[in-house]
């Protein structure tokens, strides 16, 4: 295979222009079409790209000169749209969360599994270069055992009104910051700490939308550990930030810059940072070409959904949840 042939499905998300770019710029890959079932959305992005708007999406998996799908449609579509590729043989790139519930992730899962597509979702985070490092350095022990972590990633989307009218419609969205924006925070926690425990959210509506805009989860370890993920749309000027604290040390991520406590050398220090990773849409398009293989794949994206899918029951029946 020379070049991977990527299909846009839906345009509902507001990263699937950056998706769009990031086809565009990899010499590897074609953008061909879009598909969206809103027909306006459809024909603008297609009149931007100079690409072909295909109003079926039968029409896009049924044409075997397509090799993949990024896809970047409602949530709550999905199950639909995934299985339906899948079952077309069609590659996956994806935007999280995966699903809104457990059951429709692990439908998907089955389909993915069972027709051996290279899919991926797409966990920016993961790949930054101070979140390399502070995995790196949670893994050497010099902090010893960690009893919490802190991280927090959010914006000004709703009270600076740049988010689109859609991103608050509760039956596409699956609910407002925490399973959108949130997701970051949420997997970081999953691959920094592990699998929790039990789950308890405090989500509340500041602005005037209706769905959760300034949230927190809290999750517990079975050794009592605990890992905060906050998350919301309604702050300015809010860099990301992290924290792990443990028996040994401490590190910090603000503004980019990454430090750590290493008392028993040298006080804190600000280490030298590795380059960021390959973006998770790269990682896709090598494991198509059988040139590499992309670490965030339909496992990640299941255990994601289940956290996320748990800390929203937290929230809506005021509850801790156990998983």
């Amino acid at each position: 295979m020379k070049t991977v042939n990527i299909a846009l499905l839906g345009r509902w998300h507001v990263h699937a222009h950056d998706y769009a770019n990031q086809i565009t710029r990899n010499e590897n890959a074609k953008l061909c079409c879009i598909w969206d079932d809103n027909e306006a959305w459809g024909k603008e992005t297609a009149e931007k790209y100079d690409i072909p708007y295909v109003p079926a999406l039968d029409t896009v998996l049924a044409d075997a000169s397509i090799d993949a799908v990024a896809i970047t449609t409602a949530t709550s579509a999905h199950r639909e749209v995934m299985v339906k590729c899948a079952n077309a043989g069609k590659h996956i790139f994806t935007e999280k969360v995966l699903a809104l519930t457990m059951e429709d992730a692990l439908a998907i899962k089955e389909a993915v599994v069972k027709n051996s597509v290279q899919f991926c979702i797409s966990y920016p985070h993961r790949v930054h270069a101070h979140n390399l490092k502070a995995k790196e350095i949670l893994d050497s022990g010099k902090l010893g055992d960690v009893s919490y972590m802190r991280v927090r990633n959010a914006h000004n989307g709703e009270s600076a009104g740049w988010l689109p009218a859609h991103f608050y419609n509760e039956a596409e969205a699956g609910g407002g910051a925490m399973v959108d924006l949130g997701a970051h925070p949420m997997y970081l926690c999953r691959w920094l700490m592990g699998r929790p425990a039990a789950i308890r959210s405090t989500f509340t509506v500041f602005g005037d939308k209706g769905l959760d805009d300034n949230d927190v989860s809290v999750l517990e370890y079975a050794n009592g550990a605990i890992a905060i993920a906050e998350t919301g749309f309604m702050t300015a000027s809010d860099p990301f930030s992290l924290e792990l604290c443990g028996t040994k040390g401490r590190l910090q991520v603000n503004r980019g810059v990454l430090s750590y406590f290493d008392g028993e050398v040298n006080g804190w220090v600000v280490p030298n940072l590795p380059r960021d990773a390959t973006s998770p849409l790269d990682q896709w398009v090598n494991a198509i070409m059988g040139t590499g293989s992309c670490e965030f794949n339909i496992d990640e994206a299941v255990a994601l959904t289940e956290i996320m899918e748990a800390a929203y029951v937290s929230y809506r029946e005021n509850r801790s949840v156990t998983l």
